[in-house]
């Protein structure tokens, strides 16, 4: 599948790591270091801009070694990139260390992961079919 990228950054394109990866690496695009205290939160550029096909989102999610290693992870987990959307792909970061952390230019911030999604039409029932787990929420289905 092709998919349009405008890249402004001073990085290679996002790319797949090995053969079977479903996401490829975005790095920070920064005029200088950006030091990230515990436990708040900031926006981080890439300098990438995508033009997905109908039918189509980005899904941004964290990178596991850096949320194990440094407690710093991709807030609104996985965010989202519309098919619609042409502005700058930017990463909300936070830390949830007890440790500043620092994000450097170029430095591996989050993964994206390109899905085909559908859009559905609601159909407005009087009642749902019955289920074996029924109305069954949060804990339900055992340990």
């Amino acid at each position: 599948m092709n998919v349009q990228i405008v890249n402004q950054s001073k990085h290679p394109l996002p790319a797949y790591a090995t053969l079977l990866s479903s996401g490829m690496d975005l790095r920070a695009n920064l005029s200088e270091p950006v030091m990230l205290p515990p436990m708040q939160r900031c926006l981080i550029p890439t300098g990438l801009y995508i033009a997905l096909p109908a039918g189509y989102e980005a899904q941004v999610r964290p990178r596991s070694g850096l949320a194990i290693k440094r407690g710093v992870t991709v807030l609104n987990s996985p965010g989202t990139i519309d098919a619609d959307y042409r502005g700058e792909i930017c990463v909300i970061l936070v830390n949830l260390s007890q440790e500043p952390f620092v994000i450097e230019d170029g430095e591996r911030i989050a993964q994206v992961v390109i899905a085909r999604h559908e859009q559905v039409v609601w159909q407005e029932v009087e009642q749902l079919g019955e289920t074996a787990r029924g109305a069954g929420g949060f804990g339900h289905t055992g340990v």
